[in-house]
């Protein structure tokens, strides 16, 4: 408990020194360097509220403590902060855990098959400006549509949204919970309303609105990348179990990002195979299954730039191999 808590107020205190250099050390910069500094604040306490949300992700998993309430707490308490309903996502998230790489049963970034792809897919894709815009609406409204819409989640017999308490995602044991996020978000939301009206709408956007845009594009694009490689399989009912599932993810190479975002980007396998281990174990239990693993141990040390864009041209659907359960990213049309 003490280790895992020494990692949120060492993220806390950077995000207050960067709010400090925000708010006090940059107004009285000369104009040039006014104009530059604010997309460097953007972009670090970006980086840094991604640590934390990584934390709160941890505590959904019951890796923060021995103590289950005090996880929740601080989940609640942190991911509310970054306007993430908890224990919705919390729930919704352990199903992906449970059935990773399903394409009956996974929860989010479930890839379609080729005869269920819109006619226009092919122009979006096979065209580089296409295939650029659709990246950037992913990386800036991916997050808030898939928690409102389920947006390339699942697909359910009736509207599933992550704030609806009564959705299709949960179940009735779950439903107070659910609840509670939504009070969290709210009163999250209610403190930058009480914000705007005390310094100002912009003030806000500058101060937590531009760094959340970015926490967001990061998540999306962490997770997109974990489960979206042309190496990686999809299974059907007849093919899936839960120990290929897990294995059907990749880690990456962030530099020295990994270390911002608590090495969630280079170890993820490990995290598949042991969900309640804290993030501070990930790198020694990463090199001691690598051997053990072998050939099914995934990692792509690809620049994350050049991944994104080519698994944005490669891994467009999935098709079955020699007409079995196993399906395959393919990008032909």
């Amino acid at each position: 408990m003490i280790k895992s808590f020494s990692y949120v107020v060492h993220d806390l205190v950077i995000v207050a020194a960067l709010l400090y250099f925000a708010l006090v050390m940059i107004p009285v910069l000369p104009s040039g360097m006014e104009f530059a500094a604010w997309p460097l604040y953007w972009i670090a306490q970006g980086c840094v509220l991604t640590g934390v949300w990584v934390i709160a992700h941890e505590c959904g998993h019951h890796a923060f403590s021995d103590y289950s309430v005090l996880d929740d707490i601080v989940g609640l308490v942190l991911h509310s902060s970054l306007l993430v309903p908890y224990f919705s996502w919390k729930y919704s998230h352990r199903r992906h855990h449970s059935n990773t790489g399903s394409l009956e049963r996974d929860e989010v970034f479930v890839p379609k098959q080729k005869s269920a792809m819109a006619w226009y897919t092919p122009y979006v894709y096979h065209n580089p400006i296409g295939r650029l815009v659709h990246i950037f609406v992913q990386l800036t409204l991916g997050w808030p549509l898939y928690l409102a819409f389920n947006v390339s989640g699942r697909p359910y017999p009736r509207f599933a949204c992550h704030f609806d308490p009564y959705g299709p995602i949960y179940n009735d044991r779950e439903r107070v919970q659910i609840f509670i996020s939504d009070v969290g978000v709210v009163s999250a939301g209610l403190a930058l309303f009480k914000l705007s009206s005390a310094f100002g709408f912009w003030w806000v956007v500058r101060v937590y609105g531009v760094p959340l845009l970015i926490v967001n594009a990061w998540l999306v694009l962490i997770t997109y990348l974990q489960h979206t490689h042309p190496a990686l399989p999809h299974y059907d009912s007849s093919e899936w179990d839960w120990l290929r599932g897990a294995l059907a993810t990749v880690d990456r190479d962030y530099g020295i990002l990994n270390k911002v975002f608590h090495n969630i980007t280079d170890t993820h396998v490990a995290h598949h195979l042991f969900s309640t281990m804290p993030h501070y174990h990930a790198m020694e239990a990463t090199k001691a299954i690598r051997p053990i693993l072998g050939e099914y141990y995934q990692f792509d040390p690809t620049p994350v730039a050049k991944a994104t864009w080519r698994e944005a041209k490669e891994c467009i659907y999935v098709e079955p191999e020699d007409n079995k359960g196993v399906f395959w990213y393919n990008n032909k049309f």
